[in-house]
């Protein structure tokens, strides 16, 4: 972590709400006049479409049937690590962009499913912004969470984080049902070995749990909405966090633990306002103090 350039990282799933939560602190910036310099953990897989469907090919004739993106070694980690490094030493580095779709290959000039060349990031940000699905990784090889100063987990329910998968991927990507249900099941090995154990390492974790019946996410004709959810917000380290402020702003909200605090799910963003906004000034604060 770096005083001088600091880090904010966003965690979660395919599917969790990464993106919600990479929108709201851009609206902070915008707002509070930071400069952020801001990557998406898709930027360091290490392979195309094409090359990752070949892999996924030769994996399952050699018996692996748990290899995907979420996996340790589908992604360029001790790349991520390294950005994470440089950045917090020297407030530059590199970035690149996946592209998903036939917009962002407009947008990019790149085809998709490729990435893009890397270029530096802008001169004179006030801090970096991740959000992907590795920012807090620590593991035998890399330990990427001792980089951020502020790491942010991403974590819905399964069945809730399911349900969002689904209907995205249907929607933005045209994949069915069943096309999706397979990405998950191969996906699981991975997602309890890899991803779960970052929210350990997380500052903040937000967890939305649905009030409304989610028993088979595969047949669930609608998301439940921000009204139907309540958000469970866990500190890792409560101390400094003023719980009788949040609790009088977030109309609804209650301390189900000494470190937690539940909110109405359609309370979320006004949540994340509350509780970022000052930890972005004071790391920009404390950065330019430096």
């Amino acid at each position: 972590m770096s005083k001088k350039h600091p880090i904010i990282s966003v965690t979660g799933s395919s599917g969790a709400g990464t993106s919600t939560i990479r929108h709201t602190f851009e609206q902070i910036f915008r707002r509070e006049k930071v400069t952020a310099a801001t990557i998406q953990g898709d930027a360091f897989h290490r392979f195309t479409r094409e090359e990752m469907k070949r892999e996924l090919e030769k994996r399952a004739h050699a018996g692996d049937d748990t290899f995907s993106h979420f996996s340790y070694e589908a992604n360029d980690l001790k790349r991520l690590e390294a950005l994470f490094q440089i950045y917090g030493e020297t407030g530059t580095g590199q970035m690149r962009h996946y592209v998903h779709d036939q917009a962002e290959a407009e947008k990019y000039c790149a085809r998709p499913g490729n990435f893009t060349a890397w270029h530096d990031f802008e001169p004179n940000t006030d801090l970096l912004l991740y959000e992907g699905l590795h920012g807090a990784v620590v593991n035998h090889k890399v330990n990427i969470a001792q980089y951020a100063d502020l790491k942010i987990g991403i974590v819905p329910v399964i069945n809730l984080e399911w349900i969002q998968k689904i209907h995205r991927d249907k929607a933005s990507r045209g994949y069915s049902t069943e096309a999706v249900t397979d990405v998950i099941l191969r996906r699981m090995h991975a997602y309890v070995h890899c991803i779960i154990p970052q929210f350990t390492e997380t500052t903040i974790n937000f967890q939305r749990v649905p009030v409304v019946d989610t028993s088979n996410p595969l047949v669930a004709r609608w998301i439940p909405t921000p009204d139907e959810s309540l958000v469970v917000i866990r500190f890792k380290d409560p101390r400094g966090i003023d719980f009788s402020y949040l609790t009088n702003m977030i109309q609804g909200s209650w301390m189900s633990r000494a470190n937690s605090i539940v909110i109405p799910g359609g309370k979320m963003d006004l949540a994340m306002q509350l509780i970022f906004t000052p930890m972005v000034e004071r790391l920009v604060t404390q950065s330019k103090r430096v």
